[in-house]
């Protein structure tokens, strides 16, 4: 189990992008012949491309799937994602650049133990031999987790959200009061059989003195009560409406005539009085309310920074023929 936690760590890299859409750019035939794109004047290079491709195609085999052929929709599909990761890598570089945020050896150091601990108990042998099977350097893994760093910080700087008010909260409240309320309910037990006849034969035997659960276990076609004797709790509103009509309206312990529906014949009895229904009140909710809306202010606030620096970039991104992004795509990147 370890191990497949970490694989999916160390495929971090293209998984995160699948839905990425980089600056579209242009080509240039006059960029580098090693390179794959230019980014507002720094180069990637093939062996970077080649060198992350590499550690997917380990990653793969160390769960045994095929890697994409060259020259395949898959492949392509593959690397074009790469290329995006790389691209989103240096444009967060600079940015964090421009912002003067950088990563200290302290933090980074800090990060891998904590995916030691995580993955392997502490145990950073294990981790070093986990990162070899994938494609991992030393020097490679810490260059990604600097970068994700990196990103983290310039997400954290970005989600300067709209602060949260009590109307804000009161909103959403009034707005999904269905979500905090709870109607009507009863306990009851019924026996599900297929014609009248059936179920006028049950209440007779109910009335002969026979055990209800004994009789719902024999003969109901509920599968979801029959073992429990018949019994479950019925919410007002959500079941059939001749079910829900006789299961709220029958007194408690009256056994009822057959009760039609299109599942066949019910005979219900009612084991206890009905549960009022109920509101949770905003004060019991609010905190959590709060906490979903700022949590969403700044995934906002994120997804228009990120939109932003994408089309700030758009025009500063150069490719390498056969290596521009697909023409449509969305961004789709999570904090």
């Amino acid at each position: 189990m370890k191990t497949s936690r970490l694989t999916l760590f160390a495929a971090l890299a293209l998984i995160a992008v699948a839905g990425i859409a980089a600056g579209c750019g242009g080509n240039d035939d006059d960029i580098p012949v090693d390179a794959v794109a230019v980014v507002d004047g720094t180069v990637i290079t093939k062996a970077n491309l080649d060198e992350l491709l590499n550690r997917a195609k380990s990653s793969y085999k160390t769960q045994k799937r095929d890697f994409p052929k060259a020259g395949t929709p898959d492949y392509q599909s593959l690397q074009s994602q790469a290329v995006a990761y790389l691209v989103q890598r240096e444009e967060y570089e600079q940015q964090a650049a421009k912002l003067k945020i950088d990563v200290t050896s302290a933090q980074i150091e800090k990060r891998v133990g904590e995916v030691a601990k995580q993955y392997f108990g502490g145990d950073t042998t294990e981790l070093k031999k986990q990162l070899a099977a994938q494609g991992y350097t030393d020097a490679t893994f810490r260059a990604d987790i600097r970068a994700q760093l990196l990103q983290e910080a310039l997400f954290a700087k970005a989600a300067k959200a709209t602060p949260v008010t009590d109307a804000d909260v009161q909103k959403y409240y009034d707005d999904n009061k269905s979500q905090y309320s709870v109607p009507e309910s009863r306990q009851v037990r019924h026996i599900l059989v297929k014609t009248k006849a059936e179920a006028d034969d049950v209440i007779a035997r109910l009335g002969n003195g026979e055990d209800f659960a004994k009789l719902a276990k024999e003969l109901s076609q509920d599968p979801g009560s029959k073992d429990n004797g018949g019994e479950l709790t019925v919410r007002k509103g959500e079941t059939v409406p001749e079910f829900d009509q006789a299961a709220f309206s029958l007194k408690l312990h009256e056994l009822s005539a057959p009760i039609k529906t299109q599942y066949g014949y019910h005979v219900i009895e009612p084991l206890s009085a009905i549960t009022k229904a109920s509101t949770t009140p905003l004060a019991s909710v609010e905190k959590t309310i709060r906490t979903q809306l700022e949590q969403q202010n700044k995934q906002a606030a994120i997804d228009a920074w990120s939109n932003t620096l994408r089309d700030d970039y758009a025009k500063r991104i150069t490719y390498g023929t056969g290596y521009e992004p697909p023409a449509t795509g969305t961004d789709t990147t999570q904090s």
